[in-house]
């Protein structure tokens, strides 16, 4: 089971880095978690939220956040929309159900005639 987390959202902060005090290099990431078996797709409802300074490749973390941070990444924080939640199946995942559906008709019928 591969368990990753996929990009929804990114946006770019004009905040100070806590770390190098750089302007311009502050990115806000929204992603959401995805999960691929042999048998299903699935989008969950499970985010996260990453803000990573790309001058000086540092993630910051909320205990470093300043004020104007914080504000700016509630502002982005109620403007996300993650995606909706699914579940696709997979080839071998409806040859199994198929697979399934054809032993207990066989079944049922073998009983049914039987008596």
């Amino acid at each position: 089971m591969e368990e990753r987390f996929f990009t929804v959202k990114e946006a770019t902060l004009n905040n100070n880095c806590p770390e190098c005090y750089n302007n311009t290099g502050l990115h806000l990431t929204f992603k959401q978690k995805f999960i691929e078996t042999k048998l299903y797709k699935s989008i969950t409802n499970e985010t996260s939220q990453e803000i990573e300074c790309k001058v000086c490749n540092t993630i910051i973390y909320p205990a470093r956040w300043t004020d104007d941070i914080d504000r700016v990444y509630n502002y982005h924080q109620r403007a996300f929309i993650p995606k909706k939640a699914s579940t696709k199946l997979k080839q071998l995942a409806w040859l199994i159900i198929g697979i399934s559906i054809v032993v207990a008709a066989g079944i049922i019928t073998a009983l049914v005639l039987w008596q």
